[in-house]
């Protein structure tokens, strides 16, 4: 069986780029199209797969500023000749689904939101954009959202990151979708003795403005507690600007660095809503508690009084509120951790090879739109 991977982007490694690992080993075979590949920035495991790239990649300065040309980018990923493969597989946040599969072969869809910009997230975006963006951004959407909806028509099946992002597919494309959470290395963490935690929150992730963690800053100056904070982005600047002695920005840090502040910190703090969120299950899987913002991905994955606590407003005065309750809470690392393996590697591979299986399987058969797979846990290992 002819395989084809596609990605919307390949310059960096993030939560879409380790689905795109998992699928690789679970299809050696497969070739891989993206708009943009940068290999120095890419795993050895994508990098031993043959990757075709659209014309964007030519266009100038495409390597970093391959976002400008999103208008493009159905045109693009039309031009993409897919003839000779059985099965097409779209990794969906930045356009990718929208390529045109030969007849005959299955599309599926992996979906970690549709894209952003254009539906969920279009006002923020906008609101945050340059007085140009600003006077663009309404036309070239509206013609995005167009082509997004139709081309939606040429995936046989989704799959979805998240209970969330299944919401957002049946809003925008009318479209059900099949929940398979994406990979989490977990076995790559674990906990600590008690009495290695030290006293500091941690943040981690990308310092952007919808992650919201000048309000962590805001919340942590306030409070007078240690705040460490890890992670690069277009905020890092800004961040390091409005901390206070207490609040810790250490930029992006190494792996093992990484491992080493989860497994002891006071509990990890998840201030903006995202579709799923890798961070906080890697910092359940080293131990330790989440505070989190109650919406997204987060209400999926933590588990309010058993492996972290929420707040439902995102304001200073409710993170401090949800420290304090957290604080008083008496959670055992094992038991976070042992939850944490809900969403580990193991279960992602096997949920989606029964995905495609039972698809293939259903092709051209009368109960095309059954769902099969289930979206039950697998039992921890």
């Amino acid at each position: 069986m002819r395989v084809a991977i596609i990605h919307y982007w390949l310059v960096g490694m993030r939560g879409g780029e380790k689905v795109i690992e998992a699928l690789c080993r679970l299809y050696p075979q497969a070739d891989i199209f993206t708009h943009v590949y940068v290999p120095s920035a890419i795993s050895d495991t994508i990098n031993a797969h043959r990757v075709e790239t659209s014309f964007i990649s030519k266009l100038p300065r495409a390597a970093k500023s391959y976002k400008s040309y999103l208008p493009l980018m159905p045109m693009a990923l039309e031009q993409l000749d897919l003839r000779g493969y059985d099965l097409i597989i779209s990794s969906e946040s930045g356009p990718s689904k929208g390529v045109i599969p030969p007849a005959g072969a299955l599309h599926v869809c992996y979906c970690h939101s549709p894209m952003r910009y254009i539906w969920n997230m279009f006002h923020d975006y906008r609101d945050r954009s340059g007085t140009l963006t600003k006077l663009l951004m309404p036309p070239i959407s509206h013609y995005l959202r167009t082509w997004d909806a139709i081309s939606a028509t040429r995936v046989h099946r989704f799959a979805a990151n998240s209970r969330t992002v299944a919401q957002r597919l049946q809003t925008y494309y009318r479209r059900d979708a099949t929940v398979i959470y994406p990979p989490v290395d977990v076995q790559a963490f674990a906990p600590v003795r008690r009495d290695e935690v030290e006293d500091y929150y941690l943040m981690v992730g990308e310092l952007v403005a919808y992650k919201r963690p000048d309000l962590a800053v805001e919340a942590f100056n306030r409070s007078g507690k240690t705040l460490v904070i890890v992670g690069g982005g277009e905020m890092l600047a800004r961040i390091k600007a409005m901390a206070a002695s207490n609040v810790i920005v250490l930029g992006p840090q190494p792996f093992e660095r990484l491992r080493h502040l989860y497994a002891r910190c006071r509990a990890l703090i998840f201030p903006g809503e995202e579709d799923f969120g890798i961070v906080p299950v890697e910092c359940m899987a080293s131990g330790r508690p989440v505070i989190a913002y109650g919406r997204g991905g987060a209400t999926e994955t933590v588990i309010e009084g058993e492996t972290g606590t929420f707040f439902m407003r995102q304001t200073s005065d409710d993170i401090l509120a949800a420290c304090d309750r957290c604080e008083t809470l008496d959670l055992d690392p094992l038991d976070i951790a042992t939850k944490a393996g809900r969403f580990s590697t193991v279960r992602f591979d096997d949920h989606m090879r029964r995905f495609i299986a039972s698809s293939l399987a259903l092709q051209s058969g009368p109960e095309w739109d059954v769902a099969i797979a289930s979206e039950e846990y697998l039992p921890v290992a």
